[in-house]
């Protein structure tokens, strides 16, 4: 049997993973087989996960982090929804968010039989304040909010809601999953330093360059976090908050190590390059006749015909749409000019002569 080799990067334009920092990559061999989920246990690895929140508190504005390293955005999310229901105690709970939020937040409201509220974005693809407010009522245990949509990039305006979920004694929850990496580079207000929220999603796999799988949830209250826990009789460690058992220690340490060698200027010279690199695709396919959306972060949309759009994937490149349609390119650490220019030629070639219908 062949053996299978591993996918390269080059022609992956739509993913929010990347390929890891090679410190990264020599850390999570070292501690695969170590579990954080027992820390009492796997000392070593708890150690180093305490760094991994001290760097993620760092990013985020907060000076004493309290959290986990996930498995990604999906559990972090579905634990934030898990902590503010438990810590409301509240009997008919809701949560509002965007039309904007990730889709784990469906899968947090099936699983937790919380009702998820959501509510229109306006037209720059940012979250509605006014029907947020609209939403909320007494059983609002929490508001939503995006710092770096997967969809076109945009940051809602994080203070507003905020303000809007306190007032409704509720928590605020930001999901930066992919943005938390590139916005402290930005004017953007969306972080623990910019308002009051009380937990977010931040993935050091994504543009953090960590390896697969290690995500981040901070809380600023240990109070929150402690409302997930749950007795370990068997373990070393008396309680566990986090969701699943078992934890992959690769994540954890892969993670301490990326921050460790990035944070702050090798994450600012990936932003600033790949950022750069977005505004010139834009303006490449807006000189095309594309209709595209300017990219705030680097991530760039556009409206391309269904049978470029095949017919591109037929060529190998790995893209994928937003909702509504739009093809949706990541300008991820990985992506270079070289094969933005080389799609550009592919889509060319294309719009010169037939396509997929």
């Amino acid at each position: 049997m062949q053996r299978a080799a591993p996918q390269e990067f080059d022609r992956v334009l739509s993913s929010m993973c990347t390929r890891p920092h090679p410190a990264a990559r020599k850390a999570a061999e070292r501690f695969f087989a170590t579990n954080p989920g027992d820390p009492a246990t796997y000392q070593a690895v708890a150690a180093l996960e305490e760094d991994a929140l001290s760097y993620l508190g760092d990013i985020t504005g907060l000076s004493a982090p309290h959290g986990y390293v996930t498995s990604g955005g999906t559990e972090a999310n579905i634990q934030a929804i898990r902590a503010a229901r438990n810590h409301a105690r509240d009997d008919d709970p809701n949560v509002v968010a965007p039309e904007s939020i990730h889709f784990s937040f469906q899968k947090a409201a099936d699983v937790l039989d919380v009702e998820l509220r959501i509510v229109p974005v306006d037209d720059d693809y940012r979250a509605n304040v006014a029907a947020v407010r609209e939403a909320v009522d007494d059983h609002t245990v929490l508001v939503a909010g995006v710092a770096g949509t997967t969809e076109f990039g945009r940051v809602d305006p994080i203070p507003e809601l905020t303000a809007v979920a306190h007032d409704a004694g509720a928590l605020m929850h930001v999901d930066a999953a992919w943005g938390g990496f590139i916005l402290p580079f930005t004017d953007h207000e969306w972080s623990f330093a910019h308002a009051p929220i009380d937990s977010m999603t931040i993935d050091p796999h994504k543009y953090g360059q960590a390896v697969v799988p290690a995500g981040g949830l901070l809380f600023r209250d240990k109070s929150v976090v402690d409302s997930l826990a749950v007795d370990t009789p068997y373990l070393e460690s008396a309680s566990q908050a986090s969701l699943t058992g078992t934890r992959s220690g690769a994540g954890v340490a892969s993670a301490a190590a990326a921050m460790r060698e990035l944070w702050p200027d090798g994450y600012r010279d990936a932003y600033e390059r790949q950022q750069t690199n977005a505004e010139w695709f834009y303006d490449e396919l807006r000189s095309r006749g594309y209709d595209a959306v300017e990219p705030d972060l680097p991530l760039v949309a556009a409206s391309v015909p269904d049978g470029q759009f095949e017919s591109l994937r037929d060529l190998g490149w790995r893209i994928s749409r937003t909702a509504s349609g739009e093809l949706r390119i990541v300008c991820m650490p990985h992506v270079s000019r070289e094969s933005l220019r080389a799609f550009l030629s592919d889509l060319d070639d294309l719009r010169s002569g037939p396509t997929r219908n």
